[in-house]
């Protein structure tokens, strides 16, 4: 690696080996000469002047790219396509003056961008169902664990830990279903003519238009598409790119959401990313164990987050049937965005996978908020005793607001021994301590939590299998 030269800390520090091979110059061209050997497949069935040899050469010679050759060639020609289309040529030179028959650039640079994006959205597919599967299992375990709630992150009434990991699942849920939308979407923007209208196949075909269909159908098969866009110009229109993009900033804002939790309850040292045993937390205070990696989760979304609006900027200004301001802009944003997502979720596969809970700290939390907590439950009592309702609430907010003054010197926490001393209660303060039991403030936390899985892990039953499948 070269140490003199500027390079993407999503290659260099974040990504995945598959999703940095997925955008690289070499997928790219040979994905360019795939669509180079398809194109002249169907023109040779359909009868035109392409000889079956010509086609097998183009086919032996997808792998071995010449990039040298084609970067001298656009010094000369300023033209990345034709330099392409030079350096195949001589590589299979009987195939030559077919390579490229009927084409515009759009046929090989849109086409190729459309594959790359469906399988970086596949592989994405799996990444996001292993973090579900993550949560999936953490959420069954911890489902009746009482935990403090918090509403405006000041403590409100008892939730589960396992609870909480659904509200984070039902986003990536959310995710996923969002995610399939787009992949079910995708057409294929076939072998169109420079503004879209086929003119140059027209020609080809002497006027057949049926043949014409057919060729962009079997092109499109060829990469395993059902279908191509109805109408375009020279390009596949750049709406198509903002839904992708907006999918992937969907997934950076559930992981961001997930991760911010985390950090908030590692404050409270509730709950932990993993930490290694040779983890530095800090150069400088050597006790620290900062969040790292949800705070890495957290930097990266944002960055996916704002990225995601490059896209709808591209798709608004493109001027007719074809501008090229969308090219360089595209080049970066869209490999970059799915980069970034990849880098996303594998880090939020690492801190689900190893998530920590400190129940002695969870639970020490829940015993000094009880108090409050149970004041609900202690009016119902005592209006049931011949309390007044309105009396008692107002009762229970003076005695609270003194016995958080009192908590805030450091003293403990001294609610109980107030309202028993309330006559209008009409309670001791051991019939109101034995009210207190945390399970019997977390309502329907685990039933929903059994609720949502049984709905939610039939998708998950092939998370590990598809990833698997797609790392091939």
């Amino acid at each position: 690696m070269s140490k003199d030269r500027y390079e993407s800390p999503l290659a260099s520090r974040y990504a995945s080996e598959y999703m940095l091979h997925l955008f690289s110059a070499d997928m790219r061209i040979q994905t360019w000469r795939r669509l180079w050997v398809a194109l002249a497949r169907a023109e040779h069935a359909l009868g035109l002047p392409v000889t079956a040899e010509q086609v097998a050469e183009l086919e032996a010679h997808v792998t071995d790219i010449d990039f040298d050759a084609a970067a001298r060639r656009e010094k000369e020609v300023r033209h990345d396509v034709m330099a392409h289309v030079y350096a195949y040529g001589l590589a299979a030179p009987s195939a030559a003056g077919i390579i490229h028959l009927g084409a515009t650039s759009c046929y090989v640079t849109d086409n190729a961008d459309l594959v790359l994006y469906r399988e970086g959205l596949r592989y994405l597919r799996g990444e996001l169902l292993s973090v579900m599967a993550n949560l999936s299992k953490f959420a069954r375990q911890y489902k009746a664990t009482p935990t403090l709630g918090y509403t405006h992150y000041q403590p409100a009434q008892l939730v589960t830990v396992g609870k909480r990991a659904t509200l984070w699942m039902q986003d990536l849920v959310s995710d996923l279903e969002e995610l399939d939308f787009v992949l079910e979407s995708i057409p294929f923007l076939g072998c169109r003519g420079t503004t879209g209208t086929e003119a140059s196949f027209m020609d080809l075909f002497e006027g057949d238009g049926d043949k014409v269909d057919e060729m962009n159908r079997m092109i499109a098969a060829e990469f395993g598409f059902d279908r191509c866009f109805a109408v375009c110009g020279q390009t596949y229109p750049r709406k198509m790119d903002s839904r992708i993009l907006n999918c992937l900033s969907s997934i950076a804002q559930s992981c961001y959401r997930m991760a911010n939790d985390i950090r908030l309850l590692q404050h409270d040292r509730q709950v932990e990313e993993p930490f290694e045993k040779n983890q530095i937390g800090s150069s400088a205070m050597a006790y620290k164990r900062n969040p790292m990696r949800s705070e890495r989760i957290c930097s990266l979304s944002r960055y996916l987050m704002t990225d995601a609006l490059n896209a709808p900027f591209t798709a608004c200004v493109q001027w007719l049937e074809r501008t090229l301001d969308d090219s360089a802009i595209r080049r970066i944003s869209l490999p970059e965005g799915f980069l970034c997502a990849d880098a996303i979720l594998r880090l939020a596969q690492n801190v689900t996978d190893g998530l920590h809970v400190n129940e002695k700290v969870v639970e020490a939390t829940v015993r000094e908020y009880l108090p409050f907590i149970a004041t609900e439950n202690l009016m119902m009592e005592a209006v049931k005793r011949g309390g007044n309702r309105q009396e008692l609430h107002e009762i229970i907010r003076q005695c609270s607001m003194a016995a958080t003054a009192r908590m805030k010197e450091g003293e403990k926490c001294d609610l109980l021994s107030r309202l028993a001393a309330q006559p209008a209660f009409g309670m001791t303060e051991a019939e109101m301590a034995a009210v207190l039991t945390p399970a019997a403030y977390i309502g329907r936390c685990p039933e929903q939590v059994d609720a949502f899985l049984a709905r939610v892990e039939p998708l998950l039953a092939g998370a590990s299998a598809e990833k698997a499948e797609i790392n091939l």
